[in-house]
């Protein structure tokens, strides 16, 4: 093969020079970009010829080419057409039969983009997206805030703008108005805008809310979750900002939940927070119509020595219902839903048995009324329970600290992200399988800039039943009070391919919570 240049041809077009008849043998090879535009091959097809080293030698037929050059081949075109179709159903059916038995850990993703197109721009300040009005508002998501309310958060440029919002269950008609607060913050040579969080309620339970922000703008609507089950929840966790996160958000937006929880590392801004900004811009379409309910990771600290305190932006900008679970910090606080208690941790603050996070967690999972609420699931950032090499042992010290807290309360399930994969544990406590301990899942996946985590310990631990390092989201789908349905979806080629799936009991209706259970109520009661 050589490759040679005639007119405007790429350099990376290469021909057979042993061709007897040029054109059907003709090799296009564009590694950098296999999508060519076929209507540039067909009319520069027409300008190729067949140089061969027998040609070049006997001369004669090269120097009538070179003096009188024959018209173009009618066919070639068509030849060539129906050679890249050929080729392309070839190179398509070779990666679906690679691809169609590749389930676990064995299974590779392509690289992620590493920023989401629309907001690579945004890490410079005078790239910040402008509303159609500086009283528009932008950057919209909603939370609970206690029993049938919930939180309204939005951002203006205009500090002039109430924070009030109006609503009603009718599209365009508002019979109803809540009046909240503001506030704003400085990093470093930064300035937000006005973050306004406004609590609306009483709700009505699994009902359609229409609101508008400010007293003007465009219309927003949300639909309340329900007050008992079948109750179905999106997790994702390490979104970020790139072209796989916009396939999960996609994916999500496609499943029918009532609310999403995020264990964990929003935006990666990392400093250069008009990131932030990009990151609720790309999240309002779903935030604003299903609760996010979401814990800090390590990409919100964001803390600079002597200058910037940690999570500043975070709280600033995602305030959850941390008073209303009687917590003193935005970074730990739970909640209820239908018939779950749900728990967020701080990976990333004080929990020692000395610390205000853990005098709290055991004082809130001693108040849980399993008849109630019957699940019993809690969220943090850093896994307890991994057997990626990523991050491996980060989670030990939080897990010494309070694991046994979680076993005395027969916490059903404990969710996490960090590591940049997914992986499921089977019910597991004190590094043993134990049908009383907790099931574990990793879910650091959601699309991250910084790729994934492929490298795994081995052998598998014998409480590990499913790895691999795919970006994805999560779907639980609690029946009812003793069933629920777990799955994985896999980011694949665009599209949400279910690749992990299993039905989880509730040990409210397992024997756990009879046996041994003073003991072990002994543990959340003790000073």
């Amino acid at each position: 093969m050589i490759c040679w240049m005639q007119r405007n041809i790429p350099d990376n077009w290469c021909v057979d020079p042993e061709a007897r008849d040029c054109y059907p043998t003709v090799l296009l090879l564009n590694q950098k970009n296999l999508k060519l535009n076929l209507n540039e091959v067909a009319h520069r097809t027409s300008i190729l010829r067949c140089e061969s080293e027998e040609q070049r030698t006997m001369g004669t037929r090269a120097a009538r080419a070179r003096e009188s050059p024959p018209l173009p081949d009618p066919m070639a075109a068509p030849r060539l057409l129906l050679l890249l179709f050929l080729l392309a159903v070839s190179f398509s059916c070779a990666a679906a039969a690679a691809g169609a038995h590749v389930v676990g850990e064995d299974y590779v993703r392509p690289p992620p983009a590493r920023f989401h197109r629309k907001s690579l721009l945004s890490i410079f300040p005078w790239s910040k997206k402008k509303a159609a009005s500086a009283s528009d508002p932008q950057q919209v998501h909603i939370s609970l805030a206690g029993e049938r309310r919930m939180r309204i958060t939005w951002i203006t440029d205009d500090n002039s703008v109430p924070s009030v919002v109006d609503y009603g269950t009718k599209k365009g008609t508002y019979t109803m108005t809540s009046q909240g607060d503001s506030t704003s913050y400085s990093y470093l040579l930064y300035s937000s805008g006005k973050i306004h969080h406004v609590v609306i309620g009483p709700l009505e339970d699994n009902t359609n809310y229409y609101y508008r922000c400010g007293g003007q703008g465009p219309e927003f609507q949300f639909k309340t979750p329900p007050s008992q089950f079948p109750l179905s929840l999106a997790v994702v966790g390490d979104l970020g900002q790139t072209s796989w996160t916009t396939s999960t958000l996609n994916h999500i937006k496609q499943c029918e939940h009532d609310m999403l929880l995020l264990p964990g590392d929003l935006a990666y801004a990392d400093f250069m927070q008009h990131l932030w900004d990009s990151f609720g811009t790309l999240v309002e379409p779903l935030a604003s119509t299903r609760p996010w309910m979401v814990t800090e990771g390590n990409h919100e600290k964001e803390h600079i020595p002597f200058l910037v305190s940690g999570f500043q932006s975070y709280n600033a900008r995602w305030k959850m219902p941390y008073e209303e679970s009687g917590s003193t910090s935005n970074l730990y606080y739970s909640f209820d839903v239908a018939g779950a208690h749900i728990i967020m941790l701080g990976s990333y603050t004080d929990y020692d048995e000395s610390s205000d996070q853990y005098a709290w967690l055991k004082a809130d999972l001693a108040k849980v009324d399993r008849k109630r609420t019957p699940w019993l699931i809690v969220l943090l950032h850093a896994p307890w329970y991994n057997s990626n090499w990523a991050h491996q042992g980060e989670g030990d010290s939080m897990m010494a600290a309070m694991e046994t807290l979680l076993y005395a309360a027969h916490v059903d399930m404990v969710i996490a992200g960090h590591v940049h994969a997914y992986e499921r544990a089977e019910r597991v406590y004190n590094g043993r399988l134990d049908p009383c301990g907790a099931v574990h899942i990793t879910i650091g996946d959601g699309g991250n800039r910084e790729g994934l985590a492929h490298r795994y310990r081995n052998p598998k631990p014998d409480w590990s039943v499913f790895r691999e390092a795919s970006f994805g989201h999560g779907e639980l789908k609690i029946v009812n009070s003793t069933h629920a349905h777990w799955t994985w979806h896999r980011n694949d080629d665009e599209e949400p391919v279910r690749t992990d799936d299993v039905w989880i009991n509730s040990l409210s209706g397992s024997g756990c919570i009879q046996q041994g259970s003073c003991e072990l109520r002994k543990i959340l009661m003790s000073p």
